[in-house]
């Protein structure tokens, strides 16, 4: 009897989901970087575990939304958690982020989904001070299980991974075994170049930047060739982008393809340029190209 079911992953932003995430299905779905709110759509990575698989929902750090970009990532997280047989909050114990995961707790307190309480990063964290924090959150939530561990390392994951398995309920598998995730090859690429904007650029780009998939198209040579548009809020953001000389988006693409080419098992051409949109934000148009819902 095979089992499959729905797992939300929720927390503050820079919690580590997208790093559990990738863990739990063993290999990269979703993209990790030391900027807060790098996830934005809600992107699926599908885990399996014996007979059972596990279609994990990594969701956007819930924050305090200021922007129409800020509403739309939000809403997808808590989407995201809509029918789930089970929300994974994952918690930062070092950082906390105390003001995003407050509200978290309290909303969480009244819903009806199994909740799981996941306390990440447990290599830098101190004992004590863990085992402290995991009795005040089981406190104000009803958690159906706590775990301790680490997404870097990989401590305590596989014995999560078994215990969620055994939470799923009998069923049906509804993706291929060979899926690791639901969002397109296009849109997992333009995932990739905006990891790679973030790795290079550090803090001279601010979080307000996209990628726009353009076009992916398959070469009779069945090499990959892909167009994407790198859109920025000012001029002055895209002199960063581009380097004295194009060095800058030249070492962009390039550490962006050799991953794509890895991932997708096939060479890959890829042509960047970048545009400035001063209220790209605004833009219906574009939020639909990244994978988020239009909000007002």
């Amino acid at each position: 009897m095979t089992r499959c079911g729905f797992v939300a992953v929720i927390g503050a932003p820079n919690a580590g989901k997208s790093t559990l995430v990738n863990a739990l299905v063993g290999q990269k779905v979703a993209i990790v970087s030391a900027k807060a709110q790098t996830t934005r759509a809600r992107l699926m990575g599908i885990a399996l575990e014996g007979d059972t698989q596990m279609v994990l929902v990594d969701t956007p750090g819930i924050f305090e939304p200021r922007r129409r970009l800020d509403r739309a990532m939000v809403n997808a997280a808590w989407d995201g958690t809509e029918a789930a047989d089970a929300v994974l909050l994952v918690v930062d114990p070092v950082k906390q982020r105390r003001h995003e995961l407050e509200p978290l707790l309290e909303a969480l307190s009244h819903r009806p989904e199994r909740k799981i309480l996941v306390l990440n990063k447990v290599d830098v964290a101190k004992k004590e001070p863990l085992l402290v924090l995991a009795q005040e959150l089981t406190g104000k939530v009803d958690f159906a299980e706590v775990f301790f561990v680490s997404a870097q390392t990989g401590d305590g994951v596989a014995e999560m991974k078994a215990a969620l398995a055994a939470m799923m309920p009998e069923g049906e598998w509804v993706y291929p075994e060979d899926q690791v995730s639901d969002a397109s090859e296009r849109l997992l690429a333009a995932e990739i170049t905006r990891e790679q904007l973030y790795r290079q650029l550090h803090e001279e780009l601010p979080y307000d930047s996209a990628v726009r998939p353009e076009s992916y198209t398959v070469r009779k040579d069945g090499s990959v060739e892909i167009h994407q548009q790198i859109v920025v809020g000012r001029d002055t953001q895209r002199a960063i982008v581009l380097g004295k000389g194009g060095s800058k988006i030249k070492a962009i693409g390039e550490a962006a393809r050799l991953e794509l080419s890895e991932l997708l098992g096939q060479k890959v051409h890829l042509f960047l340029h970048v545009k400035v949109e001063e209220n790209w934000a605004e833009s219906r148009e574009i939020f639909e190209e990244i994978g988020l819902d239009w909000v007002r």
